[in-house]
């Protein structure tokens, strides 16, 4: 007989279906095992749940990450059009300003940045930039938060941080993620469920 292997008459461990996962230490040996009840001060196994969190915390962050990813999207594909109008062309939409020769006054317009024809306003190109700034935080933190509790690799976690910075990225990573984690959701329902 070998050592470490387990007796006959032994209990031999299944395979868990409510996605718990068992890591063993180093030298973990079953017959160190104790009797169900008995709390030793260093156990041969712990246990790691599947999920960092209950069903309804995972799935109210999904539907906060599914908002935030198509208003980060959506604000990131202005960015893109402020960016070729502003860059390419050389224009800045401008609101509420006042026509340089004729002072007549604009609700809405294009200045061309080097004649400055429009002046005053609210610069509207500048402000997508930093509002979208803004909204990739938030999106950033619920990609994290959704990312913690699902307890995924963390490549994961920078594919779903891209979706804020590659246009239309973040329509896609946003319905694979929504379909994978409700199968996973669907596939380990005790998993989710707290002690």
């Amino acid at each position: 007989m070998t050592q470490g292997a387990p007796q006959e008459g032994t209990p031999r461990p299944k395979q868990r279906t409510d996605g718990v996962r068992v890591t063993a230490p180093e030298g973990a040996d079953p017959s160190k095992a104790r009797e169900p009840g008995q709390l030793p001060q260093y156990s041969a196994l712990r246990t790691r749940r599947r999920f960092g969190g209950t069903e309804s915390q995972i799935r109210w962050w999904l539907n906060f990450y599914m908002v935030w990813a198509w208003i980060s999207g959506t604000f990131l594909l202005l960015l893109v059009a402020e960016m070729i109008l502003r860059y390419a062309m050389g224009f800045d939409v401008i609101a509420g300003g006042t026509m340089a020769g004729a002072g007549e006054s604009v609700a809405l317009g294009l200045r061309d940045n080097e004649l400055m024809d429009i002046e005053g306003g609210v610069n509207i190109s500048t402000w997508v930039l930093i509002v979208h700034g803004w909204f990739y935080v938030v999106y950033l933190f619920s990609c994290f938060r959704l990312w913690m509790l699902m307890r995924w690799p963390f490549p994961q976690f920078i594919v779903m941080a891209l979706g804020g910075v590659v246009p239309f990225l973040s329509f896609i990573v946003e319905r694979k993620i929504h379909r994978s984690t409700a199968q996973e959701l669907a596939s380990f329902p005790k998993a989710a469920k707290r002690y």
